[in-house]
Order: C-alpha cells, then sequence, then structure tokens
C-alpha cells in the first residue's frame, strides 16, 4: 500500500517566485560576500524549472547601484562598493537559471537612497497586482538583510508568503542575525518550506508567460 505524504503543497495559479538579489557580489569571490551564498543557486534552481515548467510568474530583484551609493563607506555607509549598476559583481550567478520570461526588479538605484526590501522604490507590487499573484515564493539572498525586508513588505502588502528555508543564506553580522531574521518572517506569517513538499499537479496557469527577459528600474 503506497502512504501519501502527509504534508504536500500544489502550485497554484496565482503563485509566483521571487528571487532575491543573487548576484555575484554576494557570492564566493564577491565584495560582499555571504557565508554559502553560492548554495542557494542550485535549490533555487529546482523552484525555477517548477515555475517555469508550470508557467507561472518569476521575479528577480537585484541591487543596481551607482558608483557613489550612499550604502557604500566611502559616503558614509556601512557596506563595501556592490553591485554598481552593469559591472560583473551586479550581474546574478552565471549558474542560476532564470527563466526567459523573468521580470528583473532592480533596487537601490538612487544614489541617496538605500533599499534591501525587493518593493522599496519599485513597482514590483504593481506588477504582482496587474498578474493578480496572491502566494509568493521567496528565496535568495541575504536572509538577514534584503530577504527579511522583501518578506517583511509583502506581507504588509497583502501576500501570502512562502519562505524557502531551503534557499536562503545570512550574512550573519552578529552570529545570530539570520535565525532571528527566520523568527522574525515566521512571526509575521510567513510559511517555511523546502522544495520537496511540493507537489506535480498545479492549476491551469491561464495566459502564457511574456516573451523575453523583462528588466526595470525604480522609477
Amino acid at each position: 500500500m503506497e502512504l501519501r505524504k502527509p504534508h504536500t503543497l500544489e502550485l497554484e495559479a496565482h503563485d509566483a517566485l521571487v528571487v532575491v538579489d543573487v548576484q555575484n557580489d554576494f557570492l564566493p569571490g564577491g565584495s560582499l560576500a555571504v557565508p554559502h551564498g553560492e548554495e542557494v543557486v542550485p535549490v533555487l534552481n529546482r523552484y525555477l524549472s517548477a515555475f517555469h515548467s508550470r508557467r507561472l510568474a518569476v521575479y528577480a530583484t537585484r541591487d543596481w547601484h551607482p558608483p557613489e551609493h550612499c550604502s557604500f563607506k566611502a559616503q558614509g555607509g556601512i557596506w563595501p562598493p556592490h553591485c554598481v549598476a552593469e559591472t560583473p559583481g551586479a550581474q546574478f550567478a552565471s549558474d542560476l537559471s532564470l527563466p526567459p520570461e523573468t521580470t528583473v526588479i532592480s533596487k537601490a538605484t538612487e544614489l541617496d537612497k538605500d533599499a534591501y526590501s525587493g518593493f522599496e522604490g519599485t513597482d514590483l507590487d504593481a506588477r504582482l497586482r496587474d498578474r493578480e499573484i496572491k502566494r509568493l515564493f521567496i528565496g535568495g539572498l541575504a536572509t538577514d538583510y534584503c530577504v527579511l525586508n522583501t518578506v517583511k513588505d509583502a506581507i504588509r502588502h497583502g501576500y501570502e508568503v512562502l519562505l524557502l528555508e531551503d534557499a536562503i543564506r545570512a550574512v550573519n553580522v552578529n552570529p545570530d542575525d539570520g535565525l532571528k531574521a527566520e523568527e522574525t518572517m515566521q512571526g509575521l506569517g510567513a510559511r517555511p518550506i523546502h522544495f520537496e513538499i511540493l507537489t506535480t499537479r498545479v492549476s491551469p496557469a491561464g495566459s502564457a508567460s511574456p516573451e523575453g527577459v523583462e528588466e526595470t528600474e525604480e522609477a
């Protein structure tokens, strides 16, 4: 007798995957490398494949800073220069398998404004609402900064959030920053999941995804 998995999750038409800041400068060898950040890439690729094969929406956020951004130490910020627009460090990881229809959301593009959230100063919320997205699957880098703030804003905007616990890593300026961030996100209502609970069936996704990678920047 075949036993069913006690906990499974079915992808639905109004789901979207949000991949947060998986950029070269946050990976080994980058100017602001997240410890073990490279480990999220193969796991995210599994989620990306699942969403792409079901024609579900995929968004990828990225830091896209001007060269003298306010978050950099030379300008009085706390970080070394990183993810400067149009530089190799700002590019997505070469082995991250973003589908061609991925919508790219650029954030922190203004000289004097920082943004840890993919929603802050961008049109991500409007784009999600245009596609009638209700539930967000969020993973990437880093747990205690851009993932945390993207999740907080997603919940504030009324989305149900599934936190990809197997596809996040933390900076951990303090040793327990990542753990505290996960506790905060779950306390706000984000549900932690692992890829293995996804089922193979999905509701019809409706209209086809737009062709080509679409890039957006802050207004």
